[in-house]
């Protein structure tokens, strides 16, 4: 997999933590390894939105990477309940079920931003740093080679 400069938190200089929901454990896996070679770390990993909800208020990730098709409680309503109770939370949902109407519902309910599964790691990157905005820095090599 292609190596990223690495994302950082600009307030403290620290890995960008996540939290991954997907009812998939190879989708969840696949999500880790991109976050990874960004320089992120994982935080959780939740396979439903209930559980999103309680390892988000466990774990205060700097982002949530979430499916909207899930069992026990859909994407869409556990980032509508995770952003009621966390406004500033950064809920980017990753679904392969694009239908106009889910991310428009996700949009206004919270969420940042929607990535099309099955996600290139180039675009999530881009979508990370512009859900980051000023909150987060791209560490820049001292020697690129350039």
């Amino acid at each position: 997999m292609e190596q990223f400069a690495a994302v950082k938190r600009s307030k403290d200089g620290q890995p960008v933590r996540y939290l991954i929901v997907d009812d998939s454990v190879f989708a969840r896996k696949n999500l880790a390894r991109m976050i990874e070679s960004f320089g992120g770390q994982v935080a959780a990993e939740a396979g439903d939105g209930l559980t999103a909800i309680s390892e988000f208020e466990r774990t205060h990730p700097d982002i949530v990477l979430m499916d909207i098709t899930m069992p026990q409680m859909e994407g869409i309503e556990a980032a509508e309940k995770i952003v009621q109770a966390h406004p500033d939370a950064r809920v980017v949902m990753v679904s392969s079920v694009g239908y106009q109407e889910n991310i428009v519902a996700a949009l206004q309910r919270g969420a940042r931003h929607f990535v099309q599964k099955p996600v290139k790691p180039e675009v999530l990157y881009e979508v990370i740093k512009y859900v980051l905005g000023e909150d987060g820095v791209v560490a820049t090599a001292a020697n690129t080679g350039a």
